[in-house]
């Protein structure tokens, strides 16, 4: 009998349908039909994150109110402070992620309905609790463990995500309002992306009827991986090795003729372009330029050189995360720290699928093609008359 076909790593599998987003399609990439430029340019990710969970683009008393909601949501409690002290130094930062995740959800569980398996009565309210609590959580910990000092996570009561963010990091009132801008241009592009991993794997837990903080929880999990969240981190750090643009060309033609994976460049949807990657380089551009440091002009070249080197040896483009990366460096964000912030703004997208994964829930069941011993050829050994056998 012939081998059934199948697709390895589900590609171009099609496992299910969402109103949410469109990736790939001849359409761009598209929040609930908004074009994802036009976001980035015009609105905030409070704007985006409202748009995800709740379907519209707020208004002005909206959008303020929202803003007010997660700055409400912001305070840690006893018992999260307590978890965060405890947890090592050297955790991590994405262990940070998904054990805030979890204290959330063993006290502020979601109400589960058990009359309605399609709707939670707080699921809404638990995206928006962990939209808010995952940078404060963070920032808790690392100033804890750094500088020893236990912070007030709560900033302005009509502070953004990212406003939150920078001021806690670099433990200013005043931060440079263009490095504020630069993050939350950064949150709405990495806000949502369809199926993705780590929301696929989200998508899979709630199809058991778990609750968000299990699912959440599992996409922290897939996010972590170099494939796919951890790429940004691994971009930077592949960037920050060289000291100059021929250096830098040099090194990556090494790389290609080595045939290793230079991180950064290709996606595995878009075909002729990330279309969110071209909105990044401007801000890694004009960071560079607002800095003037020949530090800063220098990364900034050294980036573009590999990009056009990419281009011109492979025809490969620049993703989201190549630009990323340095944007969030010229930020001050500690390169560890470029997943777990991917981590707030999805936690948006992956809150909105999980949403809408209960409105027609089926549980994910897929099968594989088996590979194994014959059945009818491996008959049952006693224990007595085992041999002694290496590993797989």
């Amino acid at each position: 009998m012939s081998k059934p076909s199948y697709s390895k790593g589900l590609v171009g599998v099609i496992a299910g349908e969402s109103a949410i987003c469109t990736v790939g399609t001849g359409q761009g990439l598209n929040y609930r039909g908004y074009n994802v430029n036009d976001l980035a340019e015009h609105s905030t990710f409070e704007e985006v994150s409202h748009l995800l969970l709740y379907g519209h683009l707020p208004n002005k008393r909206q959008l303020e109110q929202y803003i007010r909601r997660l700055a409400n949501f912001r305070q840690l409690s006893t018992a999260m402070r307590a978890v965060l002290e405890q947890l090592p130094g050297s955790s991590h930062p994405m262990d940070i992620m998904r054990t805030a995740a979890s204290v959330m959800g063993s006290f502020e569980p979601e109400d589960e309905n058990p009359n309605n398996e399609k709707q939670r009565n707080n699921q809404w309210e638990c995206g928006d609790r962990l939209i808010a609590i995952f940078g404060p959580a963070l920032l808790y910990w690392y100033q804890y463990h750094k500088n020893g000092t236990k912070i007030e996570t709560r900033t302005g009561p009509n502070d953004t995500v990212a406003q939150n963010f920078v001021k806690l990091l670099l433990q200013t009132d005043n931060p440079d309002p263009n490095m504020v801008r630069a993050v939350d241009v950064s949150l709405i592009l990495y806000a949502e992306h369809d199926f993705a991993a780590s929301t696929f794997g989200a998508i899979v837990t709630t199809s058991t009827l778990s609750d968000v903080y299990s699912s959440v929880c599992t996409a922290i999990g897939t996010l972590r991986g170099p494939l796919h969240g951890g790429a940004n981190e691994a971009a930077y750090r592949l960037i920050s090795q060289f000291k100059t643009p021929d250096e830098a060309e040099q090194g990556l033609l090494k790389l290609l003729k080595e045939k290793k994976i230079v991180m950064g460049f290709g996606h595995r949807v878009y075909r002729k372009g990330d279309p969110r990657s071209p909105i990044v380089r401007d801000w890694a551009r004009k960071l560079s330029e607002i800095i003037n440091t020949p530090y800063a002009k220098n990364l900034y070249a050294v980036a573009e050189r590999m990009e056009q080197v990419m281009m011109r040896e492979k025809k490969m483009f620049t993703n989201l995360d190549f630009y990323a990366s340095i944007v969030y460096h010229f930020c001050h964000i500690p390169t560890d720290f470029f997943t777990p912030v991917f981590v707030i703004a999805r936690t948006s997208g992956w809150v909105s699928h999980i949403i809408e994964q209960r409105q027609d829930n089926k549980l994910m069941r897929p099968i594989s093609i088996y590979t194994g011993p014959d059945p009818a050829k491996t008959p049952y050994v006693p224990i007595d008359k085992r041999l002694e056998r290496s590993k797989l």
